[in-house]
């Protein structure tokens, strides 16, 4: 049976549990293993909390993927994603990478919305950190941040289709990518309320871990130790270092 770890780097176990829950349903006959981060933040919304997220990621990497084939880095955001693949000898997901190269397929042109006003500069370098941003007709961020959205989703909907038209009309978004792993769900929600079609970052994600599972196998690459000594981390995260 193929094994996929699901990374949530932020603190919130009820979190990672949301989503391993939807990932269960999406890839059938999947072994699916949990992994929180240990310490940090609650949820993701500074680029402070992301870098301390970044190291999270890598810590739970180092101690769960032993086994698996496929890595799903459950934040949406990616924060540790280029150091998880320097060391992993398997794919590893993003959330932003797999929904803008869904989002953008065909040359349409694809927004964002998420939760939390500081996100906004941020995604706009990752997104053209992957060179996906061509097609980027813009990004909309809503003052609370996906934490919150996740503690009463229902009281968020109508903000969100808002946000979503916006894009639509302010910067003649074809398709909108509804960001952030605490808002799984509610793109099919909000999908009424909107004229394009509106993509769960995690949904695409799953799709990206599906497409990755089936793919022919490839050559797993050895990672090797740089030579440097490390102080203070977990015996497991520093025999990757």
């Amino acid at each position: 049976m193929k094994r996929v770890l699901v990374i949530n780097p932020n603190t919130r176990v009820d979190m990672t549990a949301m989503v391993v829950d939807a990932a269960r349903l999406a890839l059938p006959g999947v072994d699916i293993r949990p992994a929180t981060g240990r310490f940090g933040g609650l949820y993701i919304a500074s680029r402070a909390a992301f870098a301390i997220a970044g190291h999270a990621a890598l810590e739970a990497f180092a101690e769960n993927a032993e086994g698996c084939d496929v890595v799903l880095l459950a934040c949406f955001g990616d924060p540790g994603l280029d150091a998880l693949r320097e060391i992993s000898p398997f794919p590893v997901i993003g959330l932003v990478e797999a929904a803008a190269i869904e989002a953008s397929a065909g040359g349409a042109r694809y927004a964002i919305v998420t939760g939390g006003l500081r996100w906004g500069p941020m995604l706009e370098e990752m997104v053209r950190l992957r060179r996906l941003d061509a097609t980027l007709a813009g990004i909309h961020t809503i003052p609370p941040t996906g934490g919150a959205i996740a503690s009463d989703p229902d009281a968020f909907r109508d903000v969100l289709a808002e946000a979503c038209r916006h894009c639509v009309e302010a910067f003649g978004a074809e398709r909108v990518i509804l960001g952030g792993a605490g808002l799984i769900g509610l793109a099919a929600r909000v999908q009424p309320l909107v004229e394009v079609p509106v993509i769960c970052s995690v949904e695409a994600g799953f799709r990206a871990v599906a497409a990755a599972l089936a793919a022919p196998p490839g050559a797993m690459h050895a990672p090797k130790p740089d030579g440097v000594a490390s102080i203070g981390l977990t015996e497991a995260l520093a025999r990757y270092l």
